[in-house]
């Protein structure tokens, strides 16, 4: 099967979200991307608790000033698009009160046709967390009850669930999504991955090398195996950060860092390492939405004259 190509959405402050996500995730779908993607993140802290992702003396990124609300994003994408997917990658399950978000997404695919991807993750930032009153500590079970209310909302009516967050008697519940929504979990850590062995469809890693695909992959597969899944129902789409140059970028270079030609042997790697999709995520490398509109044609057009 071919690589899938998916194309993130300008969602943060330098972009007019007036008209470029309606632009960008037109032209996606015009020039052949697979898919549209958005992320997650609230707020920009002045003094956080945590340093950005967890690494010791990294800060945090100025576009966390502003990043505009992904399912809104996504609506607005779905409103101008027929063909593409809708992904996220990710939402942050546990700042969101489940059963309300189970009825977005659910409305958001039959809005779109069924055309919902539901990426999902535990979340890093305590700042985060405390700014939605949820609790830290908890997030992965509450990420656990979100995938159960998931599974209650959007399927056969009456719904009925009863959770540490959650309550609800025997409901009818719509609208229902328009199929069956696929749910990837990101998470490098054996938790997580056993957790996406027995509820998921396929892993979401951000910003990782292809040999570390390798080698995760070669997990899944173990933990697979010892639930009784099939290794080969669970897909690997991998967002990466672009930044297009041109000229070549050699010492230290990071992956999908330099020319056109560069970025395509990366992609090439990821087939290699079992990748089924990547994300190109261009928005914080690009002056513009014509900016990003024209880099991502190009990295369309030379993926496809690559045979990939």
């Amino acid at each position: 099967m071919a690589l899938r190509l998916g194309l993130g959405l300008p969602q943060t402050g330098t972009y007019d979200l007036s008209g470029d996500v309606t632009a960008v995730a037109r032209a996606a779908d015009e020039m052949g991307y697979d898919s549209v993607w958005v992320l997650e993140r609230i707020m920009r802290p002045e003094q956080p608790v945590d340093d950005m992702y967890l690494v010791p003396g990294l800060p945090w990124s100025g576009y966390f000033r502003s990043v505009a609300d992904p399912l809104v994003t996504l609506s607005l994408a779905a409103a101008v698009t027929e063909r593409v997917r809708l992904g996220s990658a990710v939402l942050v399950g546990p700042l969101h009160q489940p059963f309300l978000l189970a009825r977005a997404l659910g409305s958001l695919d039959a809005a779109s046709g069924g055309r919902l991807v539901a990426g999902l993750g535990t979340g890093w930032s305590r700042d985060e967390f405390a700014a939605a009153g949820v609790d830290y500590a908890s997030r992965g079970a509450a990420l656990d009850e979100l995938l159960d209310v998931c599974a209650a909302v959007w399927g056969a009516d009456p719904a009925v669930y009863q959770g540490e967050r959650t309550r609800f008697t025997p409901s009818a519940v719509g609208p229902k999504p328009a199929s069956r929504i696929p749910v990837l979990l990101a998470g490098g850590n054996d938790r997580a991955l056993r957790r996406l062995v027995r509820r998921a469809d396929g892993w979401l890693p951000s910003l990782v090398a292809n040999d570390q695909v390798v080698a995760t992959r070669a997990r899944i597969a173990e933990l697979a195996h010892e639930h009784g899944r099939d290794p080969a129902e669970l897909t690997i789409t991998l967002r990466a950060s672009v930044r297009l140059t041109d000229r070549p970028v050699d010492a230290g270079r990071s992956p999908y860092q330099g020319t056109v030609e560069q970025i395509v042997e990366d992609l090439a790697g990821a087939v290699q390492a079992g990748v089924d999709e990547v994300l190109l995520d261009q928005q914080l490398a690009c002056r513009d939405a014509r900016e990003l509109i024209e880099s991502a044609k190009l990295l369309r057009e030379a993926a496809t004259d690559a045979g990939l």
